[in-house]
């Protein structure tokens, strides 16, 4: 009988080995490292001049996913609580019970230094110094600010812009004004993406008190303007590669007609003000960006 149970206990044991370990998966936040990845790359390759360096590419990649991923997973960590009461995050690891709190929060914090330390030694001191100041602002500026002031998304885009600064550092050890333009398209960009899911949840933020706009302001007139004027100012920017020498003309044409596009959808859900309408702008958004990188990549001048 105790042989058995031993067995049994160690079978049960064993099969726990692969759930834990898709869990902690998904405390990294895998879509949005995978998003974090794409835009570095861009920036790295963009940036570089004559032949790519593929090893400090891939090192570059190597310690921005592994902070991102230490990123998502602290988020995740001082969230918890939050995450538990809103119907769209009640599954995630925590506020699921599938992990312990404080496995999350070394997990995290294990992570992050990794990831940090790989891009001090592996890349360069600036990647390094702008990894330190993207994670140190998105943990503790923008995250404890989403439950007092709809102004965290505003100050939540400046470390969710970063990635290309940082893949422009690497190349180059240097920031010059391409790499800001590719932030400010980054950057614009989040606005329209971000308060169409919030204008989707706004009763889900609600119910965790987080401050959304649309949560504020529930009627969506704030929301949709700032949704059109952020997109409407990402139409000049996102032609200004090829002002600045960065990409070809099948670049700008492409480039004009996306960003019109995604301002077409912005103003549909600014004037509608409904789920479906802000479901269509974050499938735009979803496609706005890797097409718009495709294409800088491709006709890079």
């Amino acid at each position: 009988m105790r042989t058995d149970l031993s067995t049994a206990q160690a079978e049960a044991t064993t099969a726990d080995v692969p759930s834990s370990m898709g869990a902690y998966l998904e405390l990294t936040k895998p879509s949005i490292v995978w998003l974090i990845a794409m835009s570095t790359l861009v920036g790295f390759y963009v940036g570089s001049s004559g032949p790519l360096d593929y090893w400090l590419l891939l090192h570059t990649l190597a310690g921005t996913a592994l902070l991102a991923a230490g990123a998502g997973a602290l988020n995740q960590w001082i969230e918890r609580e939050a995450d538990g009461k809103m119907r769209r995050t009640e599954n995630r690891p925590l506020p699921a019970g599938r992990l312990s709190p404080a496995g999350a929060l070394w997990f995290g914090i294990g992570i992050s230094l990794v990831g940090l330390v790989y891009l001090f030694w592996g890349v360069n001191t600036l990647a390094f110094a702008l990894g330190l100041l993207t994670l140190g602002s998105y943990l503790f500026l923008y995250t404890p600010l989403k439950s007092r002031t709809p102004w965290a998304t505003f100050v939540g885009a400046f470390p969710g812009a970063a990635p290309p600064l940082l893949g422009w550092a690497a190349a180059r050890n240097e920031i010059g004004l391409e790499a800001w333009v590719l932030f400010g398209i980054l950057f614009l960009w989040q606005f329209p993406h971000f308060y169409a899911i919030a204008w989707m949840y706004r009763e889900d933020y609600a119910r965790a008190d987080i401050r959304m706009l649309p949560v504020v302001q529930p009627d969506g007139v704030s929301t949709g303007r700032q949704i059109v004027c952020y997109a409407a100012l990402l139409v000049p920017l996102s032609v200004a590669p090829t002002w600045l020498g960065m990409a070809g003309p099948i670049y700008f044409a492409v480039a004009l007609i996306l960003s019109l596009g995604y301002l077409y959808f912005g103003v549909r859900a600014a004037r509608m003000k409904t789920g479906a309408q802000a479901r269509r702008l974050l499938q735009a958004s979803v496609l706005y960006l890797p097409l718009l990188y495709c294409v800088l990549v491709i006709n890079k001048s």
